[in-house]
């Protein structure tokens, strides 16, 4: 569920009119709905109630400051990747010490920074990690807080380039190595054995895979708390969203409207599944989602520059672009587009929706049918929350789009549009070139 709706002829985000927003701050502009934010980390809260349960927000699919704080605010501790995105946590006064570091290749500087400030765990990823963690906690004279991560080599049913928890993916320590890579960290001085973690993938649209997954981990879970006093599990991320029929997956009645066997997975039958594997163990249970907490939270607005009529192909172009929203040229991934105004005496068109940008890439959407729109007026890009602004860049050199966070009838900006001066403030000239 989402709280982008029309009223009337007019797509609102929770009371606020998108028209409006776009008039104010101009496109292309991300706008985010703090009300939908709320209701996908309650429905987590709700749908593995009776764990004791901690969220870490997968702060990797949107690391806007006022998201973040809207999630500390909510109980929320954050899943990181990085030194940077530990200085966003506390420069939106979240709180680390509810937080797990990941990622393959942590730096003794981003290491040394989370113990600085009291990471609950780091997710380690290899035996050489696990040396360098116990290295720079000596340094430090403290014991770093770990849990391994364990391949469980499960298909995650997924996009190729999303999976992580197959044998030949990057990630983690294969399952029949676990028991050796734990003995190793008992013996480091400067290692507290804290838990065990596994993550498969993103956009997971069925429960299987998880089921899977913690079958194969649960009962190393059990042991390692028998033999080293673990005291959680996390059991990552991954949840999907709707991307197709998007706008319409926001509203109670086309959810109802589908067979059982057809609706998307829901935080509550991820936690019907997984709640009874899980309660067993006695332990904390982590986990790290991201996409589903904001994915349907956001848009992209977008402004029609006009339609370009080819040789049995229509083009319609708009001033967002790839380097603005890069998953449909990275992944081929499908997003609803809409008119901010729907008019039903309009007749549909079939385009390409293409940005401006320089490279055939530069494409939204091929064949879309669409309501006719004309130069000037706007659109939007639903389930733009994840992986939206946060993998933006400045090709072509186009400057960052806006941000704009919804609560209720309130809206404000919350990262203003780069301008060109921004942009090449840290670019120089060299003198021998003068």
């Amino acid at each position: 569920m989402h709280h982008f709706h029309y009223v009337g002829p007019d797509l609102h985000c929770e009371s606020v009119d998108l028209a409006a927003v776009a008039k104010l701050y101009g496109t292309p502009t991300y706008v985010y709905s703090a009300g939908t934010m709320a209701d996908h980390y309650h429905r987590l809260q709700q749908g593995l109630a009776g764990l004791d349960l901690q969220i870490c927000y997968a702060m990797k699919a949107n690391s806007n400051l006022a998201v973040l704080r809207h999630y500390a605010n909510l109980g929320a501790g954050f899943d990181l990747v990085s030194g940077g995105e530990l200085r966003r946590v506390l420069a939106a006064g979240g709180n680390v010490r509810t937080s797990v570091f990941a990622g393959v290749g942590k730096t003794e500087a981003e290491i040394k920074l989370a113990l600085e400030h009291g990471i609950y765990a780091f997710h380690v990823e290899s035996e050489p990690e696990l040396a360098r963690i116990s290295h720079v906690a000596g340094q430090l004279g403290v014991r770093a807080p770990i849990a391994i991560r364990i391949n469980p080599d499960v298909d995650a049913l997924t996009h190729a380039k999303v999976t992580t928890g197959k044998s030949d993916n990057k990630f983690g320590i294969p399952l029949r190595h676990a028991a050796a890579a734990y003995e190793a960290a008992a013996k480091l001085k400067n290692i507290e054995i804290k838990g065990v973690q596994m993550h498969i993938g993103s956009q997971l649209t069925e429960a299987g895979p998880f089921v899977e997954a913690v079958k194969k981990i649960a009962p190393l879970a059990a042991q390692l708390k028998t033999a080293y006093g673990i005291t959680y599990f996390s059991i990552g991320g991954g949840l999907g969203i709707v991307y197709q029929d998007s706008l319409a997956s926001g509203q109670p009645a086309w959810w109802d409207a589908l067979p059982a066997d057809r609706r998307p997975l829901t935080p509550e039958t991820y936690g019907q599944a997984l709640t009874p594997l899980l309660a067993p163990l006695g332990l904390k249970v982590l986990l790290e989602h991201g996409r589903f907490m904001v994915g349907n939270a956001g848009v992209l607005l977008a402004r029609v520059e006009h339609l370009k009529r080819g040789a049995g192909k229509n083009f319609l172009i708009v001033d967002a672009a790839m380097n603005d929203l890069v998953r449909p040229a990275m992944y081929d991934s499908y997003h609803e587009i809409v008119p901010l105004h729907r008019d039903s005496s309009r007749r549909a068109l079939t385009a390409d929706i293409v940005g401006p940008i320089c490279e055939s890439g530069d494409c939204f959407a091929k064949d879309r049918k669409i309501q006719e729109v004309g130069e000037g007026e706007l659109i939007a890009f639903m389930s733009a929350g994840a992986y939206g602004y946060v993998m933006a860049s400045r090709y072509n050199t186009r400057g960052m789009a806006a941000e704009v966070l919804v609560q209720g009838s309130m809206f404000e900006l919350v990262n203003a549009r780069e301008t060109f001066e921004q942009l090449i403030a840290h670019e120089k000239v060299p003198a021998f070139l003068q």
